[in-house]
Formats: C-alpha cells, sequence, structure tokens
C-alpha cells in the first residue's frame, strides 16, 4: 500500500479536474501525498541535498555526546544487567536545526544560506499552491486559507524550516527517529531522503512507510488545516524509525498561521454544525508543545480554553 503520488504540473491544462480529486482524496484519505513535476528546479533540489548533507558532517561529532546517544548507551548496559529494558520515549534519534527568517543559520558550508533561502522561497511558492487547490476543493474562495493563516492579512504566517539528520542507530529496537505525533500547523512540505526510508504514517491503525520518490516533495495535512476543513481533511499520525544503516537526511518546511491568526471551522452548506473550537493559533502551539506526543483532540479543547 503507497501514498498517493500526485504529477502536480498537472494542476493546470486538460486535467485540472482530475489532479484536484487526486490531491482531495490525498487530503481526505491520507492526509499525505507526493508531488512529482512540482516546479522545483532539480538542480536546486541536488543543491539543498549537499549543502545539508555537508552541514551535518560538520555536526556529526557534536551528535556523538548527544542526549539520544548518552541514553541509549545507558539502556544497552542497563539492558546487560538487567535483561529487559523499555523503549526510550523521551528523546528522538535525531539531530536536528530549524531556519526562519529571524534566527541564525550556520555558516558553513559556505554556499548553506544562500541555498537554502532559494529553497524557501520556492517552498512557500508552493505551499501557497497546493493551499490554493485546497481552497477549491473545500468549495472556497482561492486564497481563504492564506487569509485564514495571516488574520485576514493584518499578519504574516510563519514559514519555518526544520533539517533533520536521523544517523545509523546501533539499536532501532530501543528508540524512535522520531516519535509518533501529528504537525501543529497548516501545511508542511518534506523533501525527504530518496535512499534511506523511516518516514511512516498510521493508516487503519496499521503504519505504512512513506516511499522514497526521487525530487517529490512530500505533503502532509497539519492540524490546523484539519479544523479549518471541520474534519474533512485529516492530520495524521506519523513518525520516523531510526535507520539502522544509512544517514537519513529530511527537510521538512512549515507554511502554519500566524500565532496571532483565529483558527475555526469554515461554516459550509453540507456541515452547517462546527465540529471544532475556535481559539487563537498562539494559544492551540502553548498546549503542543507540552502535549505533541499525546492524542490532539485534547489539544483542541485545551486552546479554545485558553
Amino acid at each position: 500500500m503507497a501514498i498517493p503520488v500526485i504529477d502536480f504540473s498537472k494542476l493546470e491544462g486538460k486535467e485540472t479536474a482530475e489532479t484536484l480529486a487526486k490531491i482531495a482524496n490525498g487530503c481526505e484519505e491520507w492526509g499525505f501525498f507526493q508531488l512529482l513535476n512540482h516546479g522545483i528546479p532539480v538542480d536546486l533540489l541536488e543543491r539543498v541535498k549537499k549543502v545539508c548533507s555537508e552541514c551535518y558532517k560538520l555536526r556529526e561529532e557534536g551528535f556523538k555526546e548527544s542526549k539520544p546517544v548518552q541514553l541509549l548507551n545507558g539502556l544497552v548496559n542497563q539492558e546487560t544487567e538487567e535483561g529487559t529494558v523499555k523503549l526510550l520515549d523521551e528523546v528522538d534519534w535525531e539531530d536536528v536545526f530549524v531556519l526562519q527568517d529571524d534566527n541564525e543559520w550556520p555558516s558553513n558550508p559556505p554556499e548553506f544560506k544562500e541555498t537554502m533561502m532559494e529553497y524557501r522561497i520556492e517552498l512557500k511558492k508552493l505551499a501557497e499552491k497546493v493551499m490554493e487547490a485546497m481552497d477549491v476543493n473545500l468549495g472556497l474562495e482561492k486564497g481563504y486559507i492564506k487569509k485564514a493563516f495571516s488574520g485576514n492579512g493584518r499578519h504574516e504566517p510563519f514559514f519555518g524550516t526544520k533539517v533533520s539528520h536521523y544517523p545509523p542507530c546501533p539499536r532501532p529496537d530501543l528508540v524512535n527517529g522520531l516519535r509518533a505525533h501529528t504537525d501543529a500547523g497548516g501545511v508542511i512540505l518534506l523533501f525527504q531522503d530518496d535512499q534511506v526510508g523511516g518516514l511512516q504514517i498510521l493508516r487503519n491503525g496499521r503504519w505504512i512507510d512513506v516511499q522514497p520518490v526521487e525530487n517529490a516533495i512530500v505533503i502532509n495535512v497539519g492540524d490546523q488545516i484539519e479544523v479549518l476543513s471541520n474534519g474533512r481533511y485529516k492530520s495524521v499520525w506519523h513518525r520516523v524509525v531510526a535507520p539502522p544503516d544509512g544517514n537519513r537526511s529530511s527537510v521538512a518546511s512549515f507554511y502554519n498561521p500566524s500565532l496571532v491568526a483565529t483558527i475555526a471551522p469554515v461554516a459550509t452548506k453540507e456541515e452547517a454544525c462546527a465540529s471544532y473550537p475556535k481559539y487563537l493559533f498562539g494559544d492551540y502551539m502553548n498546549v503542543y508543545v507540552k502535549q505533541k506526543f499525546q492524542p490532539k483532540e485534547p489539544r483542541f479543547a485545551a486552546g479554545a480554553a485558553m
């Protein structure tokens, strides 16, 4: 079973309706889908791979002294002495840093900043095109989701990029690459490793691999799209399995509402009753940072109560 792979270039032309239907299916039935021919130059994607790989090589020694490594080593020693141990559930086997417009970026390799700035510009454009397709499929005015995320145009939506590496793990049975969770924000765009897998989604009670596809961008629905669509689109649980060998790379970009944007379900004729509360996204995030790896439904209620 494989998540949908969609040729995004066919959104314009004779196959517009069919392509929109495939995107709707990805949002409604899977919460994840992959885009090919998305408009981001292959040369740029190759440069992103290169600079992120080189950046990790400069951080690799630091990871060997990190908390996940120390905790796993301690757990293995405990297993030797006691025979049985439980999975580490408070850390991820992940080296990670985040790029935003207003934070400090790595200065090496020298071309890292220029490449990633160019990439983020292209990803933001793609995110807005995907949201416009969602608008159409939900029967909304084109630009509705972007407008909602910006507080009716008064604020700038948040756009962040998380650069992750999952080094070879000696005991992937004892630690997750990234613990299961749903994403807090809006639309997530992932450029994942096309050689080393590990990303999985929970579907009908089973973990399904998100198959690596060369030069694809993986799209997934965040919690706020679920609320705006009144549950028609679902954010789904996903995780990363720690690789026993190979170094998995991952570049995830998040197009999220402004912290002061009000998020609420869209009222439609078919769905007169709202199934989700109304709240400020910043209030929801205050809850999410404490409950990221817990069920999402209580987060919605807690965000509304703040």
